[in-house]
């Protein structure tokens, strides 16, 4: 399959879903989880082995047409797109892992979902083999449907004191593990993305082999094609912002549909005939263009680069964290303009537009896009010491 086939055959297939989203609108929000029949239909549909290599079945996308499905599948509701992402960037680990580990893991079920967390909460002591793990991890979204889970760790001495790198900073390892060896905690009672189950998850005392774990950033890939010498962070983050572009794109589809046949009280015409409506979604069209294209401008300049082997620059691992938080501020202001815009018609549990104001504003609490990231981004501007580990 050529890439103009796979390309169009990925966004059919996410188009197709649409019928069954839709349908399931309700029970996702109530059961804060996808319906397992949605998981297996997006399954079959290959959105959850998007960045997993070839030679283990995967698919192995190029960066932009990893933004346009995840951006397509967000469109049609936040926590699709939100799970679909979740679910691609788990497996973006296969490219890490021994090849025997990574074919364990992903090469023997063409269905099979990973997810997990980095945000360091695990303690691991170093044992024959590998590492005793101890730890319990928030904001797991998929967790209940996932095969396996994962969850970034740091590495403690024997006299439990956290082992540092040559550089000062801790040694930090994700660990992955089977989701039965987990327990899951139901904590994912939330104002937005409530479909995204994203729950707590814990282990006690549980040996992981050293095979089953991955210093993202540290170390190189142990696979050859360009999506694994992409910066790991960058694409989380890219990944991030797709899905904020397509709740944006979502959002605006939704208000034109409203301002068709919606006649505000006091008029006889209906919305969509109205000068102001026709500015507003004017540019809220043009602010999501720009960022959008920015985000794939500074992603192709990256995926050239991967594909060339050029080592990525600093300067430009900045600079698609950049392209990411904007595209995804754009996005939030985009929404909350097709919110206001749209008057009491947006305020009803039944209303695509309450659910993308309160999914989005979940999203954008996101750390890899958060403020902070600005500043990062500010210092390599200065040319600043700083820790760029998680660029």
């Amino acid at each position: 399959m050529d890439i103009p086939d796979q390309a169009d055959g990925l966004l059919k297939a996410v188009y197709d879903l649409a019928p069954q989203v839709r349908s399931l609108s309700h029970q996702i929000e109530t059961q804060r989880r996808l319906p397992q029949s949605l998981v297996d239909a997006m399954a079959a549909a290959g959105l959850f082995r998007l960045l997993i290599p070839r030679s283990l079945g995967g698919l192995e996308v190029d960066v932009s047409l990893f933004i346009q499905v995840i951006e397509a599948a967000a469109a049609l509701d936040g926590a699709v797109g939100w799970s679909a992402m979740i679910g691609a960037t788990g497996g973006l680990t296969s490219g890490y892992l021994p090849p025997e580990t990574a074919r364990e893991i992903y090469g023997s079920d063409p269905h099979i979902v990973t997810a997990g967390s980095l945000a360091p909460h695990g303690k691991a002591r170093p044992v024959e083999g590998g590492y005793h793990v101890t730890g319990r991890w928030p904001f797991n979204s998929g967790c209940e449907y996932c095969a396996w889970l994962m969850g970034n760790c740091i590495i403690h001495e024997a006299d439990e004191s956290p082992h540092l790198r040559s550089d000062g900073q801790p040694d930090i390892r994700l660990m992955l593990f089977p989701a039965a060896e987990a327990e899951i905690i139901d904590t994912w009672s939330v104002s937005g993305l409530r479909g995204s189950g994203s729950h707590d998850i814990a282990i006690h005392d549980l040996f992981i082999p050293a095979e089953r774990t991955v210093a993202y950033g540290l170390e190189p890939p142990t696979q050859p094609g360009p999506l694994y010498a992409c910066p790991p962070f960058g694409l989380l983050a890219i990944s991030v912002a797709s899905v904020a572009v397509g709740m944006a794109r979502g959002s605006i589809d939704c208000l034109m549909e409203v301002a068709r046949t919606k006649i505000p009280t006091g008029g006889r015409r209906p919305l969509c005939e109205r000068p102001f409506i026709h500015m507003q979604v004017a540019q809220a069209r043009a602010r999501l263009q720009a960022a959008r294209a920015g985000l794939f401008a500074m992603a192709q300049e990256i995926w050239n680069m991967a594909c060339q082997r050029e080592a990525i620059p600093l300067e430009h691992r900045a600079a698609i964290r950049l392209a990411a938080n904007h595209a995804t501020s754009e996005s939030a202001a985009v929404v909350d303009s097709m919110y206001t815009v749209a008057g009491t018609s947006a305020i009803w549990d039944t209303s695509p537009l309450q659910r993308a104001f309160r999914d989005i504003h979940v999203l954008t609490q996101h750390a890899v896009i958060a403020p902070p990231v600005y500043e990062l981004a500010g210092r390599v501007l200065f040319g600043l010491r700083t820790d760029t580990s998680m660029l």
